[in-house]
């Protein structure tokens, strides 16, 4: 059954229930928003910092009171190339020079006593500063991030089949109980491999929170809601990015912003006692034969939309009848993997596009972001102009995708995308630092719309039996770009420029790739596998409207039928309703046909034919009179 065209207005449409889950939905979001933006400020480098002198390593004679502060730091610690005292290096000095004016040799150490740092953005103390992880042990923060996206690639591949076996409420119940566990537990760390080992688990069932209620959501709605309802959830996104630099000032030590960062997860730990503010996706359950379910889900929905008449029938009730007709009393419960889509041709299409438009705009943010850092190296510049272009983004998206379709707009930021990416890549050392810095935020808006409406075309194109499966490939292949960043961190940028030149080339094959993609505006979401094996591209230019479109054999119209489907479903649930009553207006009187007589006993015979008799007078005098 067509979910948006037949079941979808008997249950009230997108009313006033279907708005209440949609709002709860949108609070694992932000939980999941602010839990992966910590990671930021956790393994934020001071900007400066420098070896605690150690005296260990100075002359014999040497005599801290005869120097100024400034001259002792002179005097222990030597001067970098870019003009300032050096963050990993020491002067250690021979032990029997008593003459510390004369221009006596030394030689230069790493680091014997530790760092000073200057405070970090926002926090006192964070992962960085804890166990020293600068200089040599630089290369263990980037590996900390890029576990963290693999514990969300993990997520989203294994949690997405999750949705699809368990259903949307249990893979979430799930997945925000163990990240509940699982950040509580990051904040006992005492060790950078614990650290990173509880954070790379964690990070695995945040994805798995944000792809079971992202799935939901989109369930819920009708078509000229779906939209919208995804961009609103972009914005929750936006205030916890925007709210986590004051948490961040407030709680001055990073246990205590991870504390604070997982009171919403184990909040929403509260959907398990109430099942109301966040049901079971009903097209899940019709979509994967468990009718007992769907049937009271789709009641529940009905109900608690208002669309509940007491002076007539049940409306549901012709709703049920017709899905007894369609699925019958037999139908087992299919559930769907998503290796299975290795047999498709267009399902697996659209996702291997989508998975490489999001891709690209996770990956190219780095090479736009890092023109931002050479125009101002402040960290809140860079982070809030960052938020501020994904703001714009989701309203863009907002004004443009109903109004121009999804691969269009798709369309436009892929092209927008690799035009600012090339023009940078070949122009940077001939424009001036303004036109960069246009060039970089247009670029960083454009990539983070193409991320944005990647993920919401990916979820409308992929059926709903695999959907979970299908919607987390995808957004893993969007992990991946954001992990390509950190490999860059992790060689000293020293393979920048060919990882700029490599997603600028993958910006402009997209381009030819997204013309293959069909288009989902104001279009039902898929629901089986041949669904969306039926899935289209519209023709890139629209036809001449003079053109003749009649078919080569034109047959004779038949006449229409009769037959209401709606009648029928309605006399069927009144005689149900009649049947099931105790206490019938009029007494059932079984006659046997004339044919059965000789069957019966004597006794029966002529008690049959003298009622006959009977009969048979009264109808005559009946007549007469």
């Amino acid at each position: 059954m067509d979910f948006e065209s037949k079941i979808y207005p008997q249950i009230g449409g997108y009313g006033r229930y279907n708005r209440i889950v949609t709002i709860f939905s949108w609070f694992p979001n932000f939980a999941v928003t602010l839990n992966l933006f910590c990671d930021v400020f956790y393994t934020l480098t001071p900007e400066s910092f420098r070896c605690k002198p150690d005296p260990s390593l100075l002359p014999s004679g040497f005599l801290l009171s005869n120097l100024s502060k400034q001259a002792y730091l002179n005097f222990t610690i030597p001067w970098d190339k870019e003009g300032g005292l050096s963050h990993c290096e020491l002067y250690k000095y021979s032990s029997n020079y008593t003459n510390i004016t004369e221009n006596i040799p030394r030689e230069r150490v790493p680091c014997t006593k530790g760092w000073d740092y200057a405070k970090p953005a926002g926090l006192q103390s964070n992962f960085v500063t804890e166990w020293n992880l600068v200089c040599g042990d630089y290369w263990k923060i980037p590996l900390q991030h890029i576990c963290f996206m693999t514990g969300w690639i993990l997520g989203y591949i294994l949690l997405g089949t999750i949705c699809d076996w368990l259903g949307r409420r249990r893979a979430l119940l799930m997945s925000v109980s163990l990240s509940g566990l699982l950040g509580v537990a990051v904040c006992v760390s005492n060790s950078p491999v614990a650290f990173l080992l509880l954070r790379l688990s964690q990070g695995a069932m945040l994805a798995g929170v944000f792809l079971s209620s992202y799935i939901a959501r989109l369930e819920v709605c009708d078509p000229p809601h779906r939209l919208m309802v995804s961009m609103v959830s972009g914005f929750f996104a936006m205030f916890a990015e925007l709210l986590l630099p004051g948490l961040a000032v407030v709680c001055s030590d990073w246990p205590v912003l991870q504390a604070v960062a997982t009171v919403p997860l184990l909040l929403i730990i509260s959907y398990w006692c109430c099942s109301s503010v966040f049901p079971e996706s009903p097209r899940w359950l019709l979509a994967t034969g468990q009718i007992p379910q769907a049937k009271k889900s789709l009641q529940i929905f009905a109900v608690r939309n208002g669309f509940y008449l007491s002076e007539e029938l049940f409306p549901a009730e012709n709703l049920l009848s017709e899905m007894d007709t369609a699925y019958g009393e037999d139908s087992e419960t299919e559930y769907h993997s998503v290796l299975e889509l290795r047999h498709t041709r267009v399902i697996w299409r659209n996702g291997l596009i989508l998975g490489l438009t999001l891709f690209i705009g996770t990956g190219i943010q780095y090479c736009f972001t890092r023109n931002l850092h050479s125009y101002s190296t402040h960290f809140y510049f860079s982070y809030f102009l960052r938020v501020l272009t994904g703001a714009l983004a989701c309203v863009f998206l907002c004004l443009t995708v109903d109004r121009f379709g999804r691969r269009g707009i798709l369309l436009l930021v892929a092209i927008v995308t690799g035009l600012s990416s090339l023009l940078l890549l070949a122009l940077t050392q001939y424009l001036r630092g303004g036109l960069i810095l246009v060039l970089s935020v247009v670029g960083l808006l454009s990539s983070q719309a193409l991320a944005m409406l990647s993920v919401f075309f990916a979820s409308e194109v992929m059926p709903t039996v695999v959907r979970g499966g299908a919607l987390g490939l995808v957004m893993s292949a969007g992990c991946v770009g954001m992990a390509a960043s950190s490999l860059m961190e992790l060689q000293n940028n020293s393979g920048y420029f060919l990882h700029h030149v490599i997603f600028a080339s993958f910006a402009v094959l997209s381009i030819l790739c997204i013309m293959l993609l069909p288009e989902s505006k104001r279009k039902p979401l898929p629901d089986s596998l041949k669904d969306g094996e039926c899935q289209r591209r519209p023709p890139l230019f629209l036809s001449r409207a003079d053109r003749d479109s009649l078919p080569l054999l034109r047959t004779t119209r038949a006449p229409a039928s009769e037959y209401n489907p709606d009648n029928y479903a309605r006399l069927v649930s009144a005689t149900k309703k009649m049947l099931a009553k105790d206490t019938l207006p009029f007494k059932m009187v079984a006659v046997t046909p004339p044919h059965q007589t000789l069957l019966l006993p004597h006794g029966v015979i002529s008690g049959t034919q003298g009622g006959a008799r009977g009969l048979e007078n009264r109808g005559l005098h009946d007549g007469s009179s």
